[in-house]
């Protein structure tokens, strides 16, 4: 074994003391920038009374409230689906619902129905009934996609067909045209 040239050097030795003050370094930096640092960063500026005023006047209409024209007997209507966005073209959103009865057996039929509110503070109320529930359709998806309302419905080829088990599958689109939604299938939608 060869001996170094250099002498050996007394602070290579790590001593107690050594630690104790690396220790005392490292707290006294990390409690520094924790006093330091930056105030918290936001993306965007905060909201004045105009700006949340604004945003509740375009924010959808709640179907929770809203009283749904379907004969349900004991049990309640319930919303099973919604989809919202701007269908009239007025800078305001519009909720579509699918509402069914709860019912605790088979497959109810859906009711899609259409809502909008007057002002921010006005209830919702529906402005179109989109499919009737005495259809007997069920409803599988629904969204709100370019201003229209695009569904796969579900039905049945006849009467012997049971209720459980729908057979048909159907895509519809409405679009507002000249104060109405009219009914048309997208293109590519394929039947079953």
């Amino acid at each position: 074994m060869q001996q170094s040239a250099v002498p050996e050097l007394a602070h290579t030795h790590t001593r107690p003391i050594h630690w104790l003050a690396t220790a005392t370094a490292v707290a006294g930096v990390v409690a520094l920038s924790s006093v330091l640092q930056p105030n918290s960063a936001t993306a965007a500026q905060t909201a004045g009374p105009e700006a949340e005023k604004a945003h509740a006047a375009t924010a959808p209409p709640d179907p929770s409230g809203v009283d749904f024209p379907l004969e349900c007997g004991p049990v309640k209507a319930i919303v099973v689906k919604k989809a919202t966005g701007d269908l009239d073209g007025d800078g305001t959103p519009e909720t579509v619902a699918v509402v069914h009865c709860d019912s605790p057996m088979g497959t109810p039929p859906d009711g899609v129905y259409v809502l909008n509110r007057a002002t921010e503070t006005a209830a919702p109320r529906i402005v179109a009934t989109l499919v009737n529930p005495k259809d007997g359709i069920t409803v599988s998806d629904i969204a709100v996609r370019d201003g229209a309302v695009v569904a796969d419905l579900l039905g049945y080829s006849t009467q012997d067909v049971p209720r459980c088990c729908p057979d048909v599958k159907k895509s519809a689109k409405w679009q507002w045209k000249n104060g109405a939604f009219v009914r048309s299938t997208p293109a590519g939608a394929r039947s079953v």
